[in-house]
């Protein structure tokens, strides 16, 4: 489907404790997207998006459509608000974090390219995340989908034929 309209796109949510609730809208799905990925985000006033991460094989972006926030980016604290754009690169200066701390809801669209595999990193509580099989944001199935603390690594060769 070349055209999508945002209204003809189901809504899911995530709710997670007390502080983390969005709604979203996957419209380069719904569009058939491969190479691009499109959410549109909405946070209600005083919630949070996903967790503080970083990817490291998919570029992101962010443009504010309506309400104000903060983003942290980078270990930084940025106002955001509507018309705002923010590149989000595939690295540790790319790690963000959206708020809303306005007194509306918080609507943006995300963007991002679509490259599987891809790992993500998460570096307030030093996890590291591995996706294969579908890129973040994707429709389709994982092969692998697995998150690890950075501590609980293990030599590469435990428990290998040979040792």
């Amino acid at each position: 489907m070349p055209v999508v309209n945002e209204e003809d796109v189901e809504w899911t949510e995530t709710t997670r404790g007390e502080d983390v609730a969005f709604r979203r809208k996957r419209l380069g799905a719904a569009a058939d997207g491969d190479d691009i990925g499109c959410s549109l985000y909405e946070l209600p006033q005083g919630k949070r998006a996903w967790p503080y991460h970083y990817h490291t094989a998919n570029e992101e972006a962010l443009y504010v459509l309506d309400g104000d926030g903060l983003l942290r980016l980078d270990g930084d604290q940025h106002d955001i608000r509507a018309g705002d754009y923010v590149a989000l690169p595939a690295d540790e200066s790319g790690a963000h974090r959206v708020v809303n701390d306005g007194d509306r809801p918080l609507r943006y669209l995300s963007v991002s390219t679509m490259r599987d595999p891809d790992v993500l990193v998460y570096p307030d509580s030093e996890k590291v995340g591995v996706m294969a099989g579908a890129p973040p944001g994707g429709d389709g199935d994982r092969d692998v989908d697995a998150y690890f603390r950075r501590g609980d690594a293990a030599d590469y060769w435990l428990d290998e034929a040979g040792e």
